[in-house]
């Protein structure tokens, strides 16, 4: 390789502006995803010693929080159409069971409220969801 005097001198440095601005594009994206990975409604559940369920197929959890919000999966919805839309969700499912998450500090008419609404649809298995006691030392 012959310089030619006066002419370009070879760069020795490596560019990294492109570099930055693909890891500037893949920040803002995963700044954006990562909220819509976030699953389920956050509530504080009851404490128990039972062990844990197994299930190979995913089932509906309905989740009632401290402000009285009822969430089929992640999705909000009034109590008063909850018996229609949990009706026609399960109308072609033989086996007809919902895990039912509710926020300790509920009052207990409100829960049982719901509950009535789910068996009225037609639901005959509900599962209790709570959390693991923690021993404490």
């Amino acid at each position: 390789m012959e310089l030619n005097r006066g002419s370009r001198r070879l760069m020795s440095e490596i560019n990294v502006t492109p570099f930055v601005d693909v890891m500037l594009v893949l920040l803002i994206i995963f700044m954006v995803t990562a909220p819509m990975m976030m699953q389920g409604v956050d509530v504080n559940l009851p404490r128990t010693t039972t062990q844990p369920i197994t299930s190979e197929e995913e089932r509906l959890v309905l989740t009632i929080t401290a402000k009285r919000e009822i969430y089929l999966n992640e999705y909000k919805i009034a109590l008063d159409s909850l018996q229609r839309k949990l009706q026609t969700i399960f109308q072609n499912r033989p086996d007809k069971a919902v895990f039912f998450r509710a926020d300790q500090n509920l009052p207990y008419g409100f829960v049982m409220e719901v509950m009535a609404a789910i068996r009225q649809s037609g639901i005959k298995r509900i599962g209790m969801v709570t959390e693991p006691l923690r021993e404490t030392k």
